[in-house]
C-alpha cells in the first residue's frame, strides 16, 4: 500500500506548501481575518515641469545698482640706501624724492537710493585716501564716506550724479534654505561679474568674523573683490552685503556669507541720521555657562551666562553686578548664549531700565540696569 501510494508523495507535500502559501498570502480567500494597517502617503503635488530657462531679468534689473570702488591707499616704501648718502644729501637737500607709492585695491558697492546712498562693507574702504566709484553705465565720481561699523563691516557712502539706478531691497526675513541666489560683484578686477547658488543657511554666527553677526550663507561663488556687492534673490531683490568667505586658497570654496539687508539696512540708517550706530551696552564681559561651571553653581539644566568683568563705572557696575555673577535673563528673555543676550542688549534703546535676574552665591537676585550707549569702535581691517 505504502509503495502504491509512494509516486505521489512529492506531489502531495508540494501541494500542501503551495496551499500554506496562498493561505499566508490571501488569508481572506479561506475565511481567516485580515490585519489591516495605514501608510501615511504624501499627497499628490502638482510640481512645475521646469525651472526658469534664465535669471536675466532679474539680473538686469540689480545688476546697474552695483558699482566698482576703487580705493587708494599711500604706502610707504622701503628705505633705499643710496639716497642716505651725504653726496646725494649735498646735491639735492632735503628735496628727495617721496618714498610713497599708490595702491588700489578693488571692491563692489551697492547704491540703495536715488538720492545718491551706497553700501559697502568697512574693510573695502577702510584707510582709504579716496574712493573712486565706477557704476556700470560708464559713470565714474569720488565718493565721500558718510559713516562706518567695523562691528558689522559695514561702511556707508554717498555720490553726487543723476539719475541713479537704485536697487530694490527684497526681504531677507522671509528667506529660506534652498532659495536661489545670485552674487554680483567685481572679483579678482575683471569687471562685474554673476554668479548663482543657493542658500546653504540663515543666521550663522560665532564665526569671529564681525562683533555681530547673523550671516546668510550661500554657494553661489563669492571672490576677492566681491565684497561689498549685493546678493539677490531669484528676482532680483537686495538681500544681503557680499562679505566674506572660507578658504584656504583665496579662492571661493563655495561657503560664502552675506549680512541680510535687514541689519544692514538698520546700520545705514543709523549712520544717515546720528553718524554712527547708537547701541545699547551695559559694560559687561561674559562667558558661556559649560557644564562644570554650571555644576559648580548649581545650575545644571538652566541656562545662564557667566559675568567674566565689569567695566569701572559702566551700567553693569553702577547695577551692581559682578565678576562670578549668573545671568538668568535680561528683560525677561532667558540669558542662554552670551551673543545673542549682548545683542538684544545692542538692540535696546540707551537711557532705557532692563530688569537682570542674577544668581550670586546660589541665591537669585533682581537689579535693575540702566542702558547705556555702546562707546564707538575702530578697527583695523
Amino acid at each position: 500500500m505504502i509503495n502504491a501510494l509512494r509516486p505521489y508523495g512529492w506531489p502531495l507535500v508540494a501541494g500542501v506548501l503551495i496551499a500554506l502559501l496562498i493561505i499566508q498570502r490571501y488569508p481572506q480567500w479561506v475565511g481567516m481575518p485580515v490585519e489591516e494597517y495605514h501608510l501615511q502617503e504624501a499627497p499628490v503635488a502638482i510640481l512645475p515641469e521646469r525651472g526658469p530657462h534664465s535669471y536675466a531679468d532679474a539680473v538686469s534689473a540689480a545688476a546697474p545698482a552695483v558699482a566698482n570702488l576703487y580705493t587708494t591707499k599711500v604706502v610707504a616704501k622701503a628705505e633705499v640706501p643710496m639716497l642716505k648718502d651725504p653726496m646725494f644729501k649735498r646735491f639735492f637737500g632735503d628735496n628727495l624724492p617721496r618714498q610713497r607709492r599708490m595702491e588700489s585695491s578693488l571692491g563692489s558697492a551697492v547704491i540703495m537710493s536715488p538720492e545718491g546712498y551706497l553700501l559697502t562693507n568697512y574693510h573695502v574702504t577702510a584707510n582709504s585716501e579716496q574712493i573712486v566709484v565706477a557704476l556700470k553705465d560708464g559713470r565714474e565720481t569720488l565718493a565721500t564716506v558718510v559713516g562706518s561699523d567695523p562691528e558689522t563691516d559695514l561702511a556707508v557712502l554717498r555720490i553726487d550724479l543723476a539719475n541713479l539706478p537704485a536697487i530694490t531691497v527684497g526681504h531677507s526675513d522671509s528667506i529660506r534654505v534652498g532659495d536661489v541666489t545670485l552674487a554680483i560683484g567685481n572679483p579678482f578686477g575683471v569687471g562685474q561679474t554673476v554668479t548663482m547658488g543657493i542658500i546653504s543657511a540663515t543666521g550663522r554666527n560665532q564665526l569671529g568674523l564681525n562683533t555681530y553677526e547673523d550671516f546668510i550663507q550661500t554657494d553661489a561663488a563669492i571672490n576677492r573683490g566681491n565684497s561689498g556687492g549685493a546678493l539677490v534673490d531669484a528676482r532680483g531683490n537686495l538681500i544681503g552685503i557680499n562679505t566674506a568667505i572660507i578658504s584656504e586658497t583665496g579662492g571661493s570654496q563655495g561657503i560664502g556669507f552675506a549680512i541680510p539687508i535687514k541689519l544692514a539696512r538698520d546700520v545705514m540708517d543709523s549712520i544717515i541720521q546720528h553718524g554712527q550706530v547708537i547701541r545699547g551696552w551695559l559694560g559687561v564681559e561674559v562667558q558661556a555657562l559649560t557644564p562644570e561651571l554650571a555644576e559648580s553653581f548649581g545650575q545644571r539644566g538652566r541656562p545662564g551666562i557667566v559675568v567674566a568683568g565689569v567695566y569701572k563705572d559702566g551700567p553693569a557696575a553702577q547695577a551692581g553686578l559682578e565678576p562670578g555673577d549668573v545671568i538668568l535673563s535680561i528683560a525677561g528673555e532667558p540669558a542662554s548664549d552670551g551673543r545673542t543676550s549682548m545683542n538684544q542688549v545692542a538692540r535696546t534703546r540707551p537711557g532705557d531700565s532692563i530688569k537682570i535676574v542674577i544668581l550670586r552665591n546660589g541665591e537669585e537676585k533682581t537689579l535693575r540696569a540702566e542702558v547705556g550707549m555702546r562707546p564707538p569702535v575702530t578697527a583695523t581691517p
